[in-house]
């Protein structure tokens, strides 16, 4: 299994040579100006809004295709990830920010726990799948790459592994897997848990719908991986392990809380109208209310999905779990090996705190 991913510093995007382009074309603001390369490497990817209709996402996808492909469940993905070999990808990770001197003393008498013994395994596994690049050899990445287009577009439809059709996802090419550097198969996972979780896939049709608005619009696939991002920090600050600590998960809480994320980030989005140019902002806000108030964002997408299975149309009532539980989906032996790796941008550290870039 190819575990290549690089860390996406301003000069690997420029040896890139690709700013993000839908149908060929970079995406604009509505001033044509690029976004200022600061903070996030989305940003520093310069995301600019298309203002063409969206063209059929579903014509012409199957020239390359090798056949259908079946789709695969979260479960059964990270099941894949338990049993295959990560031990290059687990060299990479550092489970935590470092702190010297005065922040280490500070964060130690006054910051959050620090995540229990038996939770760290877990936690490292996920680290590492963050470590863990796009392999085309891999028949279940290929899996998880057609899943989580076939449900955000409702094709039933393979589509190639390369083609514009990936643009229209929100990704900036032809190849999802350039993306994918920052966050490795991580990005990728928490994706598939939003689309195939029944409660969430109502959320991420609205969401991806709002990508696709004629003045609202930005790259659905970029934002999740920023989002992603931001929850992997979240995780190696140990901002989320009080509530990790509470359900004794970890994989599970980091997916809930990446679905509250871009709750929060959709809400704003549609409320005040903004747009790609509003981005950079809206992010950083998302990423310091992430790490300061994960319960409070939790709490908002309990109350969210209770609320929408409340309006279900068939009148069947359907109980939430309880809010150590919100979206749960590890099965019972696969919550005892998951270590989802830091994203590739996490190995790059400075004194006193970790950078992306």
């Amino acid at each position: 299994m190819g575990c290549k991913p690089e860390p996406v510093t301003h000069r690997s995007l420029a040896r890139s040579g690709g700013e993000p382009r839908r149908n060929g074309k970079p995406w604009k603001t509505s001033s044509q100006e690029p976004f200022s390369a600061r903070g996030s490497w989305s940003t520093e990817q310069s995301l600019r809004r298309r203002g063409n209709p969206v063209p059929c996402l579903s014509a012409g996808l199957l020239e390359e295709s090798a056949g259908p492909v079946p789709l695969i469940s979260f479960n059964e993905a990270l099941q894949h990830f338990q049993t295959a070999d990560l031990s290059e990808c687990r060299k990479k990770i550092r489970a935590t920010v470092r702190r010297r001197g005065l922040a280490a003393l500070v964060h130690f008498l006054f910051g959050p726990p620090r995540l229990q013994q038996q939770l760290q395994g877990e936690r490292d596994l996920a680290l590492a799948i963050a470590q863990c690049g796009l392999d085309n050899n891999e028949t279940v990445h290929m899996r998880i790459l057609q899943t989580v287009y076939k449900k955000l577009t409702r094709s039933t439809l393979s589509c190639p592994r390369y083609g514009a059709h990936w643009e229209e996802l929100g990704f900036q090419g032809a190849d999802p897997g350039t993306d994918l550097r920052g966050t490795g198969m991580l990005g990728l996972m928490q994706m598939l848990y939003f689309v195939m979780d029944s409660q969430t896939l109502p959320l991420a049709h609205k969401i991806f719908k709002l990508s696709q608005h004629e003045t609202q619009s930005f790259p659905f696939c970029l934002m999740s991986v920023n989002i992603t991002r931001i929850v992997i920090q979240a995780l190696r600050e140990e901002r989320l392990s009080r509530e990790c600590n509470h359900r004794q998960q970890v994989i599970v809480v980091l997916n809930d809380v990446y679905v509250a994320a871009f709750l929060r980030l959709y809400g704003v989005w549609k409320a005040q109208r903004k747009t790609v140019a509003d981005s950079d902002f809206l992010l950083k806000e998302l990423e310091s209310f992430t790490k300061k108030k994960p319960k409070q964002l939790l709490k908002s997408l309990e109350t969210y999905m209770n609320r929408s299975l409340a309006t279900l149309a068939d009148g069947i009532q359907h109980p939430f779990p309880p809010s150590g539980n919100v979206g749960s989906v590890a099965s019972s032996h696969a919550s005892k090996e998951i270590n989802f790796t830091g994203v590739c941008d996490l190995q790059v550290e400075l004194e006193g705190e970790a950078r992306l870039v």
